[in-house]
Parts: C-alpha cells; structure tokens; sequence
C-alpha cells in the first residue's frame, strides 16, 4: 500500500488538541492492508512514539520503500530484531523461517495475498520507518483508532 504524505489541515485539529503534535495525515493507495485500510482512506501518523517507546509487533507503520526509496509504503510491523518468524510465499505453497537482524523490523500488508512487503523484500531497516499509523480519519463513518492485526501472529514457535 503507498501513502502520500499530505496537508489537509488535519494536523492542527490534533496539534491544538495536545494530541499529537508531529505527525501527518496520509493518503493510502492501493489493496495490501485491506480490510484494515482500505484504498483511498485517510489515515494519521505519528512520529514521537518510535523515538520514546519504539516500534511495537502490530503496529501499523509509514516507511520508506525499500525497493523504491521514492515511494512510501504502509505495512504492519510483524518482527523485531531477534525474532524467529514463519513466513509462507504470497501463494501459499511453501513455508520458511526469517530472522530479523538488528536494527531491522519485519513488515507485511494485511492482506497477505496482495502485499508486496518483508517476504518479498527480507527486513526493513528501522531508519526506513517515519511513523506510526493510529488513526483512520476519512471515511467518516469508518473514523476511529486502528485495532491489531486480523491475521493473529504469525511468529514461529520453532
């Protein structure tokens, strides 16, 4: 899923609120963390909280494409550095175990059919990530803060 990172006067509502002071509403393009995200909603990302408390497993993050350092991409964060994690190709046919190295996260979309994340392109540096994904603002009717992944974990026991 790509975002755009856009002004749409959106972060001055949560800049007077007191509720995040640096962050930026995103644009999101395309099916990858579908049914979370859907394409073409708005969404606000913050950025203080991966420099007080880090990155979390489940967390929705903005990164820098690795594969096209022009591009940003929206993905959940599945690993940290040290974990073990059980990955399967996008078609299902064949299972793997992935370490992340440090100072690495493991990323996948949602929708793992149609995500071109971690199983694709291995760890994601952590300086790639520029924010953390909270909150849907557009659609209205779908206004509210994002909840843990659909899929369950998806760490190996091995």
């Amino acid at each position: 899923m790509r975002v755009f990172l856009g002004s749409l006067g959106l972060e001055q509502i949560f800049t007077l609120t007191g509720k995040n002071p640096d962050g930026n509403s995103l644009w999101c393009s395309g099916p990858s963390m579908e049914p979370t995200i859907q394409n073409s909603d708005i969404v606000f990302a913050e950025n203080l909280s991966r420099h007080f408390y880090g990155i979390q497993r489940g967390d929705i993050v903005v990164a820098k494409s690795p594969s096209d350092p022009k591009s940003n991409i929206c993905k959940r964060v599945i690993g940290l550095e040290g974990d073990k994690i059980l990955t399967s190709s996008p078609a299902g046919f064949f299972k793997s175990h992935s370490y992340v190295p440090k100072g690495h996260v493991w990323l996948e979309g949602d929708n793992l059919q149609n995500s071109t994340d971690s199983r694709y392109y291995g760890p994601v540096p952590y300086g790639l990530i520029r924010g953390r994904i909270f909150l849907k603002i557009w659609p209205l009717n779908d206004f509210g803060f994002l909840r843990d992944s659909p899929n369950g974990h998806r760490f190996s026991d091995e």
